[in-house]
């Protein structure tokens, strides 16, 4: 999605940007930022989420915050238990689950590359902004040659989820390791690229281990998008990728 968001750090590795969203971009390097302005890359990339070919890097250096929670710009909404609604200092809103860490990279395009981490950080979310003009392009860069994916990147599935207001692709994948992540054993990374409702290109992507199955990411895509609301805009209604 966020084929030049600016994550490269990132563990994931999808983001395209450089500074990779999740430890490690899709070429194992710095997982926080997505290697940004060309490419949003996950993680593994340089750019944030999990950035690798649009994927982002793992920030080798940064300080790791926790930023507090700020009241809940919807009291109606509800998030589902062991989740707490969130209002980033980056000025985006989304649902994380409760107890989680955040820390965060320059990105080279938009918005710093944020991660939340659980404790141990066996398990990543990441959020950055995408450089790409559209979901499709920005995993076409993300999933070529030009890109450095992280050790053993495999890729799993790639879908466009478009469906009347919403556009957005999503790509899962494994990978080895994550630069600046914890070893534990074969990574399992979803990808989703979308538009918010500023018009703006977003990536979420989710780390976790491969041998617990993959519906826990999953359902950490689902929730932080379901409550995702982008900065200085007034959302609507959640989007629900079923």
């Amino acid at each position: 999605m966020a084929g030049g968001a600016a994550v490269v750090g990132v563990v994931v590795g999808l983001v395209l940007t450089r500074p990779l969203g999740g430890g490690e971009g899709a070429d194992g390097q710095e997982d926080d930022k997505a290697a940004s302005a060309s490419v949003s890359q996950p993680a593994g990339s340089r750019t944030p989420g999990p950035q690798e070919p649009s994927a982002p890097r793992e920030p080798s250096s940064s300080a790791e915050q926790t930023a507090p929670v700020t009241p809940d710009p919807d009291p109606d909404s509800t998030v589902p238990a062991g989740y707490d609604r969130y209002t980033d200092s980056e000025g985006f809103t989304l649902a994380r689950p409760e107890g989680w860490t955040r820390t965060s990279v320059s990105s080279q395009y938009g918005m710093d590359v944020v991660s939340y981490r659980s404790p141990g950080s066996g398990r990543r979310l990441q959020v950055f902004e995408v450089a790409e003009p559209s979901p499709d392009a920005s995993y076409e860069l993300f999933l070529s040659d030009a890109t450095p994916k992280a050790p053993g990147f495999e890729q799993l599935s790639l879908e466009t989820l478009d469906d009347g207001d919403f556009t957005g692709s999503r790509l899962e994948y494994l990978a080895d390791s994550f630069g600046g992540e914890p070893d534990i054993g074969t990574w399992h990374v979803v990808d989703l690229r979308f538009q918010a409702a500023d018009g703006k290109l977003y990536a979420l992507a989710a780390y976790g281990a491969d041998s617990d199955g993959h519906e826990d990411e999953r359902e950490l895509i689902r929730t932080a998008l379901a409550h995702f609301c982008p900065p200085d805009t007034t959302c609507g209604t959640a989007v629900d990728l079923g």
